[in-house]
């Protein structure tokens, strides 16, 4: 069968709300219609700014348990199990969409018959509504006993719920509280409040709408009061209730229905937050929630829509006539529309302060911060607070344009806030909101870059990247340390003229600990500004004044600051440090609280541990050059001993040279640690007699005292004399450097073990060593290097093309395959003295014959 559905209604004006964990979220402002689309029916809602766009295309159907709550509000959960809300601009809008939802589902069910996706137990329940006797004293164990038995299935409550909508069942039930109370029937109660439990955790908005009512909520809370669970006590809830000084207004409200959602909001808060707070369970929570929420919106809707109305509140402020107490009021009623702002989504959040502020609200925090009252400037700076939470960008332009003004700015209001209250409290928020305001569009550069970034400029060519793209922030940050920044800090400051700290109050005490707190924000947000500042005026100093308090906290807040600058790792700050002797006080605490292990000592090592493992070279070589003695005591930690042991290393004294610098060549490279008599390795060793008299002997020298006790001709090679052989094959231009290279290369080695220091009557006075003498590391490097560079030519380089026989040819590839192998062989056996002896003759001959071979060319 068709289904048959009234006509489509006209559009009507709502918002659309999805919650989302516990939370209703707001999908938009459109127009609703209830449609019918063959055999279904739909709700829809069309986007108001972009009407091709659908915020709400809903199915109706038979189950989906639509509510109808208040007047302008829809409530129902779709079948993917996602809770919906529809609020109405209009009432009459809300009832025509709750008409087409009950015809639609009238409809439905009909067409399902009884027997469609409906139970035995449910059409039980149908056939058989709850019935509950008459409510009387003589029949309440009965009715409680009843309800107890019907809430247990969906279906009894739900039947449950009905009945007592339909018969306003509460209603006959208030008056007997009275009569209990007049009996002192203590059993009558607790039964009465049983009742009353069960009715509210029935989780039907209207019946919770109902207990909040004028006529019914002081018979509800009443019975609320005797609580079987604690027999002996009683609760006020109805004093507290009926205590006319909770509800005042400011400014008379003329909208009756608005008046009343106010008193029903504060009603249901109070049920949710005290009454109830011990038994309510998730669903009856979240109807609260949901409740109060909806009530909230309307209430700041109606209040930032009337125009009249704010100016005659902020005018309240400007009118030097009006009362203190109604300034007060005023205040107060501002802070709580702020309050109610933080739970509405964004849009309407934006218009309420927008509103807000046209009508003066800065004008208003500027006078609650500086009011003698401790209630008002408490509600000023949650203002600010919160206003600052939504868009700090709006109090900046306050603050411009007062500075543009030449009147004072608000941040001058909130640092005289922060020095003279007493309030902890206030003086929290104040800090928090400096800061704030303080903060520029561009985060923070992150402080873990390497180190190497940091020596080569890198760092601070990104730190330059991130200053301020908004010149109006630019210009409000210049002005704070051009006026404010000193007035802000002068308590630090005048740490200087004290003798003793033991005396600190505990408002100062909290003052110095926010003071911190800003400049450390200070130093990372501001890089440059702030590091100018922070040394011209001495505040470091003044900081490590701190560390000799005797409040532990305060001492932590000092450690952090001087550890948040040895973080940046920035040359200026170690600088400033080292030259006023800063890691003076904060040895001391070391040396003071060794070896408890309690934070202040663990806060204390944390810091040196971050130098060493950083390899800080100017905070180690001051620590270690002034306080050695002192860093030696502490053994109960190793920190500081490798502290000493990197300055020894820095200081060019390396008492463990054999582990760091060869411990990869431990079987090649002979011990270092005794070189020189009794003195310690400083990196390049000093060199023995037998290499002194190598590098003080020139060629032509060495090449006689070689030739002298030798005095033997080389063999002939294939009957070709090498020196012959050399006159004819001339090498190629490409081949030139390479053996130049190479017999270099091959001499230097061969002649250092062969060197002796000869004394004038030709004796020698230094015998060639069994062992050869230990080479310099860079001697050793070098050497390797070469042998893989000529390595790498003999086998890239090109075959020169000979006009000679092909057996001279053979020769001469045969003699290059045997030079080449005993160029290695000078490499790598450079201990075997008669080979070496033998090669580096051939070498002189190489190197005479090339010396004849260009007189001749000449």
């Amino acid at each position: 069968m068709a289904l048959v559905a009234p006509q489509p209604i006209d559009r009507k004006r709502v918002k659309v709300y999805e919650l989302r964990n516990n939370d209703w979220y707001d999908r938009g402002t459109g127009f609703c219609t209830g449609r019918v689309v063959g055999d279904e029916s739909r709700i829809h809602v069309e986007s108001e700014d972009q009407p091709e766009r659908m915020l709400l295309e809903s199915r109706v159907s038979k189950d989906d348990g639509y509510q109808k709550q208040q007047d302008t509000l829809i409530v129902w959960t779709e079948s993917t199990g996602t809770d919906m809300a529809l609020s109405f601009q209009e009432a009459e809008g809300c009832a025509a969409i709750w008409e087409f939802v009950s015809q639609v589902q009238q409809h439905l069910m009909a067409v399902a018959g009884p027997d469609d996706a409906l139970s035995d137990d449910a059409m039980e329940n149908y056939a058989n509504p709850v019935v509950l006797p008459r409510p009387e004293l003589s029949n309440l164990d009965e009715i409680a006993a009843l309800m107890r038995t019907v809430i247990a299935t969906p279906q009894g409550r739900d039947s449950l719920s009905k009945l007592v909508i339909t018969e306003d069942y509460i209603r006959k039930l208030v008056p007997l509280v009275s009569m209990a109370e007049d009996l002192e029937s203590l059993d009558d109660l607790h039964h009465l409040c049983n009742i009353m439990k069960m009715l509210v955790l029935l989780n039907d908005t209207q019946i919770i709408e109902h207990v909040v009512s004028d006529d019914v909520v002081m018979g509800v809370v009443g019975a609320l009061e005797y609580d079987p669970d604690f027999p002996t006590h009683k609760a006020n809830h109805r004093r507290y209730l009926k205590d006319g000084s909770k509800f005042k207004e400011v400014v008379p409200i003329q909208d009756l229905a608005i008046k009343k959602k106010i008193h029903s909001t504060w009603r249901l808060l109070y049920l949710k937050d005290v009454v109830l707070a011990r038994i309510l369970d998730d669903p009856t929570f979240s109807v609260l929630n949901s409740l109060i929420f909806f009530n909230q919106v309307e209430i700041v809707s109606h209040l930032q829509g009337n125009t009249a109305f704010l100016e005659e509140l902020f005018s309240i402020i400007d009118n030097p006539n009006a009362p203190h107490m109604r300034k007060k009021d005023a205040v107060a009623f501002i802070q709580t529309c702020c309050a109610i702002a933080k739970n509405l989504q964004g849009p309407g959040r934006q218009t309420l302060y927008t509103n807000f502020i046209q009508n003066g609200l800065l004008r208003i925090i500027n006078f609650a911060l500086l009011n003698p009252d401790s209630s008002v400037r408490v509600a000023g700076t949650d203002i600010l607070v919160a206003m600052i939470d939504h868009d700090a960008s709006l109090v900046r332009a306050y603050i411009f344009r007062s500075i543009s003004d030449s009147k004072r700015p608000l941040t001058d209001t909130l640092i005289e806030l922060l020095l003279i209250e007493n309030d902890l409290g206030v003086k929290a928020q104040a800090a928090d909101a400096i800061k704030v305001l303080l903060e520029p569009q561009q985060p923070p550069p992150p402080s873990t870059e390497p180190a190497a970034a940091r020596n080569n400029g890198e760092f601070l060519t990104k730190l330059r990247g991130t200053a301020p793209a908004n010149p109006q922030i630019d210009s409000f940050i210049q002005n704070f340390y051009d006026n404010s920044a000193n007035k802000l800090f002068k308590p630090l400051k005048d740490l200087e003229k004290r003798k003793s700290l033991t005396d600190l109050s505990f408002q100062e005490i909290s003052l110095f600990h926010h003071l911190i707190e800003i400049l450390m924000f200070l130093i990372r947000y501001h890089l440059f500004r702030s590091k100018i500042f922070i040394f011209s005026e001495g505040l470091p100093a003044r900081i490590a004044q701190l560390l000799a308090c005797p409040q532990k906290h305060l001492k932590l807040t000092a450690l952090k600051f001087f550890r948040t600058c040895i973080g940046l790792q920035d040359d200026y700050y170690i600088q400033q440090m080292t030259r006023n002797f800063l890691f003076e006080p904060i040895l001391n605490i070391v040396y003071d609280t060794m070896p408890r292990d309690n934070l202040l000592n663990s806060v204390c090592l944390e810091l040196f541990e971050f130098v060493k493992r950083e390899n800080i070279k100017a905070i180690i070589l001051h620590i270690v050059g002034n306080y050695r003695e002192k860093l030696q005591t502490i053994r109960y930690v190793d920190t500081f001993q490798t502290l000493i042991l990197r300055y020894d290393q820095f200081q060019g004294y390396n008492p463990e040279g054999d582990t760091t610098l060869f411990g990869q060549d431990q079987d090649e490279t002979p011990s270092r640690s005794n070189v020189s008599g009794n003195h310690r390795w400083q990196g390049v060793k000093e060199m023995d007699a037998a290499e002194e008299a190598y590098f003080n002997t020139s060629d032509d020298e060495d090449e006689l005292a070689h030739k002298k006790p030798h005095g033997q001709r080389h063999p002939l090679v294939n009957g070709v004399s090498p020196l012959a052989r050399s006159l004819v094959d001339y090498p190629d231009d490409e081949e030139e450097p390479m053996n130049a290279d190479a017999g270099l290369a091959e001499r230097k080695p061969v002649e250092k073990m062969n060197a002796q220091a000869v004394d004038e009557n030709g004796i020698s006075a230094v015998s060639v060593p069994s062992k050869p003498p230990p080479e310099r590391l860079s001697e050793k490097r070098r050497r390797e290097e070469d042998e893989e560079d000529e390595l790498g030519k003999l086998s890239t380089s090109k075959r020169r093309t000979s006009s000679v026989s092909s057996t001279s040819s053979g020769i001469s590839v045969g003699s290059n395959s045997s030079n080449m192998l005993r160029r290695k062989k000078a490499f790598i056996s450079t201990n075997k003295d008669t080979a070496a002896s033998s090669d580096k003759i051939k070498i002189l001959l190489a190197t005479r014959a090339s010396s004849d071979n260009d007189t001749k060319r000449d």
